[in-house]
């Protein structure tokens, strides 16, 4: 298997800085992304490129230019910016954009996340296995040759563009005092979190970790992991705030912390903001990952909306945003869909609608939560299989007599208890994910189902 055969995922490229991923790599990328918008995009003279703050970012970036530029397109330079600041900025300027970026991975990791024009998904089936394939003719040295006219290279910021927009989702005239004490991680949200906080006078905000620094000398920019929010669960019960907030290395995924220091999940993140999108639009289209609680397809139908279950990864959300003319959508990992944010997900967006939903309630966050929250789930338990479709097929035939489907890996409904087993897309892992009524059925329904597994 080749490098670039390695680094390029399903939604996005990412490998480890030096062997996986260099300069010459992300020249050969550039031109590989600048073929797929002359594919894509045959009116497009341009491309916006952002990164995050890993140290490697601005030479992988600068290679990176330099390919797309080779190959006649101009590029946009917005320097510093989290993922939801180049989505943003695809949208508001109908541009494709590149941001550099390995969101919560270590250190040693950079990356790319791409989308065309209007923040449009790019993935594996939707243009990033052409990128590979012209960057693999790249290094191979049959590539393309350079335009006989050459690329420019330009400056833009984007910033406040970007917090006036992320405003217009709260009514600020509606906000209770409230305090909010956010963990950037070191990561970008560092520097937008503060940006649009700023402007929210009822708002006292703490900012942890907030310096930019890809090191991540504090803890690992990875929310989902319940490690890492053990800094803020506490900081938020010492210091009496009224809620808290964990962002992720690129600060497009947020995770929600309670007053008692107890963290909200994906799931239920996901059907408050959907009650709250459906008072403002009635009956609207709602999607949610398979993988989230019942809880979410049950709030939505409650409260008038029309519930969709998509496949996991943004990629496919945000398609099927665009197909079913879906207002918004949620995953249990924290990406929050909004179709007035260009069907992109922000967790910034995600947390001035927190807020707002807060202040109206006029209750803590933890009895809000409480009615949103009537299931135990297991969390996401990897098994590493030798043959991940024999354990599958082997696992469907012990529940052959419930209902079930083949949507994202195998889903088995079971009546009061349910589970989603699907694979990994990059190393032999099973991913079980299962829900249950109560905690004692939750830990024995899992028990049953890892035997099957582990036969």
């Amino acid at each position: 298997m080749s490098v670039l055969d390695t680094i390029v995922k399903a939604y996005d490229i990412r490998g480890t800085v030096g062997d996986q991923l260099d300069t010459e790599v992300a020249h050969a990328l550039g031109v590989g992304v600048a073929a797929l918008v002359r594919d894509a995009e045959p009116v497009t003279t341009g491309i916006i490129v952002g990164r995050d703050m890993r140290p490697s970012g601005v030479e992988l970036a600068a290679a990176f230019c330099d390919g797309v530029q080779a190959m006649g397109l101009d590029v946009v330079d917005i320097g510093l910016a989290s993922t939801d600041l180049v989505y943003f900025a695809s949208g508001r300027m109908s541009m494709p954009a590149v941001v550099f970026t390995a969101s919560h991975n270590p250190a040693q990791y950079n990356g790319m996340k791409m989308c065309l024009s209007q923040a449009r998904p790019v993935g594996l089936d939707s243009g990033l296995d052409r990128v590979r394939d012209v960057a693999a003719e790249v290094m191979a040295g049959r590539g393309p040759s350079p335009v006989a006219v050459r690329g420019s290279l330009s400056t833009a910021t984007m910033l406040n563009p970007f917090v006036e927009h992320v405003l217009s989702f709260v009514d600020q005239s509606a906000l209770r005092p409230m305090k909010v004490v956010a963990d950037t991680a070191n990561g970008m949200g560092g520097l937008v979190v503060p940006a649009v906080f700023e402007r929210l006078e009822m708002i006292d905000l703490e900012v942890m970790y907030g310096e930019l620094d890809g090191t991540f000398p504090n803890h690992p920019a990875d929310p989902l992991q319940p490690a890492n929010q053990r800094d803020l669960r506490a900081r938020v019960v010492a210091g009496g705030f009224d809620v808290g907030l964990a962002f992720d290395g690129d600060a497009d995924r947020v995770f929600i912390v309670d007053e008692t220091g107890a963290g909200l999940s994906g799931s239920t993140t996901t059907a408050i903001l959907a009650a709250a999108v459906l008072r403002d639009h009635p009956g609207a289209t709602v999607l949610h990952n398979l993988i989230c609680s019942r809880s979410v397809p049950e709030t939505i139908t409650a409260h008038g909306g029309v519930p969709i279950r998509t496949r996991v990864g943004h990629s496919f959300i945000k398609a099927q945003m665009a197909s079913t003319g879906a207002v918004f959508g949620g995953e249990h990992s924290a990406h929050y869909y909004f179709a007035d944010n260009f069907r992109a997900d922000s967790g910034l967006i995600a947390s001035m609608m927190m807020l707002g939903e807060m202040s109206r309630a006029g209750v803590p966050l933890s009895q809000l939560r409480a009615g949103f929250e009537h299931y135990v789930a297991s969390g996401e338990i990897n098994t590493e299989v030798d043959d991940p479709a024999e354990v599958i097929e082997r696992v469907r035939a012990t529940f052959s007599d419930f209902d079930f489907d083949d949507l994202d890996g195998l889903t088995v409904n079971a009546g009061d208890w349910w589970f989603n087993l699907r694979p990994s897309n990059t190393e032999p892992l099973l991913r079980l994910n299962l829900e249950a009524t109560d905690a004692a059925a939750c830990e024995q329904r899992v028990a049953q189902v890892l035997a099957i597994i582990c036969d």
